[in-house]
């Protein structure tokens, strides 16, 4: 993904005014990860005896980072830890697209990043799952082993949660469809789709799962996070960049999301406008439930 640049993004005018006061309220996610483990084996007895009940291994509670070279768990396993623990809808209009499912993104999504995030990464995306909006959130961060409060409140900023939010107007990289004026704008197209912003110019085989499913929205954009977080994009090395990319840094992959940089100027504001949300839990506020 190199040339997946943010730059031109506007921040959303209610929350610029704190943007700047924002950086040092949070401190950096925990990396380390809260996943159950199964039963021990029995000790073998000294006469026969009816097997022990296998124990259910429990949903977690919470979803944490997992770090680099952590084995992730299966979207199936995932579905099933995040229906065991259900979560009423907050935002009504996402219900049609909550309800709509995904589709694969083929060999070669990760264009721009090392091989291995299209041999590991890019057949895990498929958007496979169903539920509430905050459902689709946990699952996504569960499948992508990121903690699920920063993806809380990045989908918080990016859209307030609202699968129909459209962005980047700009003249050309429109969608199938969606040419100039189509959308409501007269001359431009929304490059940007869904409840995580997702670029069409830079995520065409995602398209239109993207736009029409919010678990394929969020299934891709934290795929995206977890190819920067395991240290495949070594080409933000090779741009504009605040610091040295490595592998590890949750933050900075929050940031290279809006900026298409690793920790410089924008990528800083965003990350901090993220982390503001998350510090206030913006999205268990009485003004973010609209159901």
């Amino acid at each position: 993904m190199q040339d997946f640049v943010r730059l031109q993004r506007a921040v959303p005018a209610a929350a610029a005014s704190s943007l700047l006061a924002a950086g040092l309220l949070v401190s950096a996610t925990p990396a380390a990860a809260m996943m159950p483990s199964g039963p021990s084996a029995p000790s073998a007895p000294s006469a026969p005896s009816a097997p022990a009940p296998v124990r259910a291994t429990a949903a977690p509670s919470y979803f944490h980072t997992l770090p680099p070279g952590t084995k992730l768990p299966t979207g199936s396993q995932c579905a099933g830890w995040v229906r065991a623990r259900p979560m009423a809808e907050n935002k009504g209009v996402n219900r049609p697209f909550n309800h709509a499912t995904g589709h694969s993104v083929g060999s070669g999504f990760f264009s721009g990043d090392q091989p291995q995030a299209n041999q590991w990464i890019a057949p895990r995306i498929n958007g496979n799952f169903t539920g509430t909006t905050a459902e689709v959130l946990r699952w996504a961060a569960c499948k992508w082993g990121i903690d699920q409060n920063m993806v809380f409140a990045q989908a918080a900023v990016e859209s307030w949660w609202r699968q129909t939010t459209k962005g980047d107007w700009e003249s050309s990289g429109c969608p199938p469809g969606h040419g100039p004026g189509v959308d409501g704008q007269s001359g431009l197209c929304p490059q940007s789709w869904g409840i995580l912003q997702n670029r069409y110019p830079y995520e065409k085989t995602s398209w239109p799962g993207i736009e029409k499913s919010t678990a394929m929205n969020a299934d891709t954009a934290y795929a995206i996070w977890r190819a920067c977080f395991v240290g495949y994009e070594t080409w933000l090395n090779t741009v504009d960049h605040g610091r040295a990319y490595h592998a590890g840094d949750a933050w900075g992959c929050i940031g290279r999301w809006f900026a298409g940089r690793w920790h410089t100027a924008p990528a800083q504001q965003y990350i901090a406008f993220v982390r503001k949300y998350l510090r206030e839990q913006i999205w268990t506020q009485p003004d973010f439930q609209q159901p």
